[in-house]
């Protein structure tokens, strides 16, 4: 596969479908969709640990009677002066003093004129997380092992982005999984890291776990399949890419991976159907030119396979 490099591993994060955080937050779906329109936060079906602290400031932003338009202002002007911050809800201190706005980073404080925010201090960001109990939650103490399984999966990821010794995210991770066994996304991760060491075994051991733990997990099934592939193992790895899209028809990195074995297996009419799938959904990223050229080649082979086999038909 020289020249065509698969899509690789992603790590697992926790998340809410749209309908669980509009109820959960308390929100009606127009007011997603007008921060969506204001280009305050992403459209999204399914949402993360920073998309739910983006939601929670916004609403409790809301609360305080900050519209949209003077949100997005104040922003602009912090982006204007502050290098390096990328999105100013999570990265950014903001509250008022009086009738003045102030803005910290870093130890830093700076002034912003006419808006009015509110201060976010970590403890309170983490508060603002702790949400309603969860379907099928029937005790405070199914509610309380939850949350420390997700504070715990949220530690192993900062743990991870950190740089810091694979083993305190292995054993955050495992934290978690010992508040709750059954959080897939945690034996993912977990699994990851092994592959990343090039630990098959133990890779596939929690790969598999999480494929048992929760079947419909696409992000489960692309993981184990690469492993598969990393193993020379091309059935199995396109069973699982195909179970992944099946569960998510829109997951990209299957479509772009399902394409390469598919052609290298000689297999062009299924490689092409999925190049096809693949860049309906990602049109303008480098893979996209590689998905591009790599068809191209296919359709030109399968167009010369047809002529040669015209033309001895019609010798005989």
């Amino acid at each position: 596969m020289a020249g065509k490099p698969p899509k690789k591993l992603q790590l697992a994060k926790e998340s809410w479908s749209r309908s669980q955080v509009l109820r959960q937050c308390d929100l009606p779906e127009r007011q997603l969709k007008a921060w969506e329109a204001q280009s305050l936060i992403r459209p999204k079906e399914s949402y993360h640990f920073e998309d739910l602290l983006e939601i929670r400031v916004l609403a409790r932003l809301k609360e305080l009677g900050v519209s949209p338009a003077r949100l997005k202002a104040v922003f602009a002007s912090v982006h204007g002066k502050l290098q390096g911050i990328e999105n100013p809800l999570t990265e950014l201190r903001v509250y008022v003093e009086g009738k003045r706005i102030r803005v910290q980073t870093e130890g830093r404080k700076m002034e912003v004129s006419g808006q009015l925010l509110l201060d976010f201090d970590q403890a309170e960001l983490r508060r603002l997380l702790t949400f309603p109990s969860r379907e099928n939650e029937k005790s405070a103490q199914q509610r309380k092992a939850r949350i420390d399984a997700e504070t715990w999966f949220q530690r192993a990821l900062d743990l991870e982005h950190s740089g810091a010794d694979k083993r305190e995210a292995i054993a955050a991770y495992q934290e978690a999984l010992q508040c709750n066994p059954a959080m897939a996304g945690a034996l993912v991760n977990i699994g990851t890291i092994y592959f990343n060491a090039r630990k098959w075994r133990e890779s596939e051991n929690y790969y598999q776990r999480a494929v048992d733990t929760d079947p419909g997990y696409a992000l489960a099934h692309f993981n184990l399949a690469n492993l598969h592939e990393e193993l020379g193992r091309t059935s199995l790895a396109i069973q699982h890419y195909k179970k992944a899209v099946e569960l998510q028809p829109n997951y990209a990195d299957a479509h772009y991976n399902l394409a390469l074995l598919f052609q290298t297996r000689g297999r062009a009419m299924e490689a092409i159907r999925h190049w096809k799938l693949y860049l309906r959904l990602d049109s303008g990223s480098q893979w996209a030119a590689i998905a591009r050229r790599e068809m191209a080649k296919l359709k030109q082979s399968t167009l010369v396979v047809a002529a040669d086999k015209s033309s001895s038909s019609n010798s005989a």
